[in-house]
């Protein structure tokens, strides 16, 4: 089990319609939950928020174009924690029910299109090129016209009836999503774990950073991502986003977190879950 303490019966909101990553990495999470989709990645986020759900899955990370703002400001802005991970690789495909000579617009969600920069830069230069709000919603609609094609995933072929016509055409082979697991508590530690924070450092000081991971490094503790992000306060004011490894019920990471408080402008623990593996 990737979370202690899952419910029985389980349901996980996420992004439809049926046939996203998203569900992949719902379905590797607990096979047996009852999944509810939903249009945007808010609606799935509000979905935690008013409890219609148990747990939701959302992007929050990839590494090809890095971190997903609508998940990292919802961190932010909501009462709402990240209680597990899950990785999926991601391998995009070309389908369509119509030839490649055929293809007039390509459907994708923007970071579908992003991943895929040099493939349609290659292949399809001079071709209309529309956003959607999901990878499976392009082709959904795809599969309804012979001159539409849909970077999606091979699942998404198979559940509307779709070709592919090229398979892993991602700019680089080593595509992967963390997808966060957010919800309204945080889990006790299983031992192998990881801590997510926001930090403002408030107002602008020579050595300011330095004295705020000095606090890790006296701890002991190893920072696997640290990521800036404006404030929306001003222009030139941000946000530290940082994971540790670790609970933050662990003592060391209990001390750090105390005497940061004391030195920055606020903090915010966005969760302590377990971490997710790579396969």
């Amino acid at each position: 089990m990737i979370i202690h303490s899952l419910v029985e019966d389980m349901i996980i909101g996420l992004l439809g319609p049926e046939g996203t990553y998203s569900e992949k990495a719902a379905i590797k999470l607990d096979m047996k939950a009852r999944l509810v989709f939903f249009d945007d990645l808010e609606d799935v986020i509000g979905s935690v928020l008013t409890q219609e759900v148990d747990c939701a899955v959302v992007p929050i990370e990839n590494s090809l174009e890095g971190s997903i703002g609508i998940t990292m400001d919802a961190l932010k802005e909501y009462d709402i924690y990240i209680i597990g991970e899950v990785i999926v690789p991601i391998r995009h495909c070309l389908l369509s029910k119509g030839r490649m000579g055929d293809i007039k617009v390509i459907l994708s969600h923007s970071q579908g299109l992003a991943q895929c920069r040099k493939f349609i830069r290659e292949h399809f230069r001079d071709i209309e090129i529309q956003t959607t709000g999901s990878t499976s919603h392009a082709a959904k609609l795809t599969s309804e016209f012979s001159g539409m094609a849909a970077i999606a995933s091979r699942e998404s072929a198979q559940k509307y009836g779709l070709d592919i016509l090229a398979d892993d055409i991602q700019d680089y082979i080593e595509n992967h999503t963390r997808f966060a697991v957010l919800g309204n508590n945080i889990p006790e530690p299983t031992g192998h774990d990881k801590t997510s924070i926001i930090v403002h450092l408030g107002h602008d000081r020579p050595g300011a950073l330095h004295d705020l991971l000095g606090e890790f490094a006296s701890g002991n503790i190893n920072l696997t991502k640290i990521e800036s992000r404006p404030s929306k306060m001003g222009l030139g004011d941000y946000l530290f986003y940082i994971d540790m490894e670790g609970h933050m019920s662990d003592r060391n990471i209990s001390v750090a977190l105390n005497n940061i408080e004391k030195i920055v402008d606020w903090v915010k623990i966005i969760g302590s879950y377990p971490l997710g593996i790579k396969k």
